[in-house]
């Protein structure tokens, strides 16, 4: 049992973003008839990453957003700068944090730490919609 959705998430700038409820929403009942499986998300863009951290203090979206400011400046002379000049900044940071991640579902509920939660990392500073595929292997 199955299923591949696509859905975006709502449009956000620069920054981490908590998007657990968003994404549990967009999949709906899909994985209420899920004993055992996994949940794989792949984000359609390459200025903008998905990951799983922290879900309770939003001091540390903060600081990932700093971690990785400081990591991959914007400073540095980018060649690739067509969108602007937080295009090649912004897919070297996707290559650093990723464009899917996996989680497992168990008795129909993603099954997630107490404190983790899903993120968009969104590196424009223009605000973005991003488009997501979630694809639901189960029984």
């Amino acid at each position: 049992m199955g299923f591949q959705k696509t859905f975006q998430l709502s449009r956000r700038a620069k920054g981490a973003h908590l998007v657990t409820d968003e994404v549990e929403q967009a999949l709906g009942d899909g994985l209420r008839g899920i004993k055992i499986g996994m949940l794989f998300l792949f984000i359609k863009h390459t200025s903008a990453g998905l990951t799983i951290n922290e879900n309770y203090d939003p001091d540390v979206r903060k600081d990932m957003t700093m971690a990785l400011d400081r990591m991959v400046p914007e400073s540095l002379p980018w060649k690739h700068t067509d969108e602007g000049p937080d295009d090649s900044v912004s897919h070297t940071k996707t290559a650093l944090v990723g464009n899917t991640i996996s989680l497992p579902i168990t008795n129909g509920r993603l099954n997630l730490g107490t404190w983790q939660g899903i993120y968009l990392m969104e590196f424009r500073h223009l605000a973005h919609t991003r488009t997501v595929v979630a694809t639901v292997l189960g029984e």
